[in-house]
């Protein structure tokens, strides 16, 4: 009895430590080579303000799924982490408790799903404000890179200040926004704008088949602003 309990407990410890080391936390380098100031925000994460060449270090759990991390533009915040962003903001907060408003440059993720997989991708679904490179470190997956300046290149109906609306936002139809609970919708001429000049990063919400990609659970990443 004794022996088989010493041994159940053996693989009970084994069983822990192999589904702690691979289901283990993800490190991300958030990084601004932007020439200008960045407010970088995360959900989940908060936000942290970021001038030229600064860094801020996060630790997402294993397991997150629908997280996103983004910068905001011309930022003015009171002492008390209060006040609004150009593009981006979150609720007129510095530590971001949700997701930020359309215009905005979206490094997505979800971390350790199907197959302990991880899915990151750049969307420009919520619009554009800021080039973004979301790439893992030191593993053999996809590096995904939006360094085009849509902003000087967006079409006349989308522009606003400081960035490049997604033309849902602007016009809030089923063709745009995917919104139909039938069927499936495709690519616009407004999304081929996004396309064309990001390749990598999602144009509409169901633009999955040349946006999808994943690595593997454990992977550390970095998101840099104007890599």
């Amino acid at each position: 009895m004794a022996y088989h309990v010493k041994n159940c407990l053996i693989s009970f410890i084994i069983l822990t430590i192999f589904c702690f080391t691979s289901t283990q936390a993800a490190n991300f380098d958030v990084i601004n080579q932007c020439p200008y100031t960045v407010w970088a925000a995360a959900s989940p994460g908060g936000g942290r303000r970021l001038e030229t060449g600064q860094s801020w270090q996060l630790t997402v759990a294993p397991g997150t799924a629908g997280a996103r991390i983004w910068g905001r533009t011309n930022c003015n915040f009171d002492a008390n982490g209060r006040g609004k962003c150009e593009t981006g903001d979150c609720n007129g907060l510095l530590e971001c408790q949700g997701y930020g408003t359309p215009p905005n440059t979206l490094a997505e993720f979800a971390l350790n799903q199907d197959n302990n997989n991880d899915f990151p991708d750049i969307s420009l679904v919520d619009g554009f404000n800021i080039p973004m490179e979301f790439s893992p470190v030191d593993a053999s997956c996809k590096k995904l890179s939006c360094a085009a300046d849509l902003n000087s290149q967006c079409p006349e109906q989308l522009r606003t200040q400081g960035g490049c609306n997604n033309p849902c936002t602007v016009f809030k139809t089923v063709e745009y926004c995917c919104t139909t609970e039938r069927g499936s919708c495709g690519p616009t001429d407004y999304s081929r704008f996004f396309k064309d000049r990001c390749p990598d990063a999602y144009s509409y919400p169901q633009d999955d088949p040349t946006s999808q990609s994943s690595c593997p659970g454990g992977t550390n990443y970095k998101v840099v602003f104007c890599p």
